[in-house]
């Protein structure tokens, strides 16, 4: 039976390698749960802390990024490209919009439906959030090589549809249980 580690010691992961929190046991039937959780919280800590000359907060630099690319979004369509709820979605373009990197106008095609678009000065910031998405990349996958970096996306990315299905299929996940 896994047990979690004294205070203040790290517990170990199993792999040589310490966990950054230590895992108790309870999370001991879901150890890869676990790591995703502990990566996923520093990744956000050091997204973060690279974005913060930017003026972005993580997940902001990612409805730019698609802003960027597609141009004048509505508001749904946001949700729906990643992946969030209307009202975080919400919330975040509201501080967008008041850092002045997007701002709302009217569909011209739909009365009732608002665009999304970036702004000139958000437009300037294109660049040095691609390089902190670079140097970002370049903490994460440091020591890989690149066969194990296709590897660790390929992994992921099957993790990541075992989720959308599990999402698709609740009948099914509540099985697994």
């Amino acid at each position: 039976m896994p047990q979690s580690a004294p205070r203040g010691e790290k517990a170990p992961t199993g792999t040589g390698q310490e966990a950054t929190v230590p895992v108790p046991a309870a999370a001991g039937g879901g150890p890869v749960s676990h790591a995703i959780f502990r990566l996923a919280r520093l990744h956000r800590m050091f997204a973060g802390q690279l974005l913060r000359r930017t003026g972005l907060h993580p997940g902001q630099e990612l409805v730019m990024m698609h802003l960027w690319e597609l141009g004048p979004q509505r508001q749904t369509d946001l949700v729906r490209l990643l992946d969030s709820d209307a009202a975080t979605m919400t919330r975040t373009v509201r501080r967008l919009e008041q850092a002045g990197f997007v701002r709302r106008r009217p569909s011209p095609t739909d009365k009732r439906a608002t665009l999304v678009e970036p702004t000139a000065a958000s437009h300037a910031l294109r660049r040095e959030v691609e390089q902190v998405w670079s140097q970002l990349e370049g903490l994460v996958t440091a020591d890989l090589s690149a066969d194990e970096r296709t590897m660790a996306l390929l992994t992921l990315e099957r993790l990541e549809r075992n989720l959308v299905q599990a999402a698709a299929d609740p009948a099914g996940a509540d099985a697994e249980r």
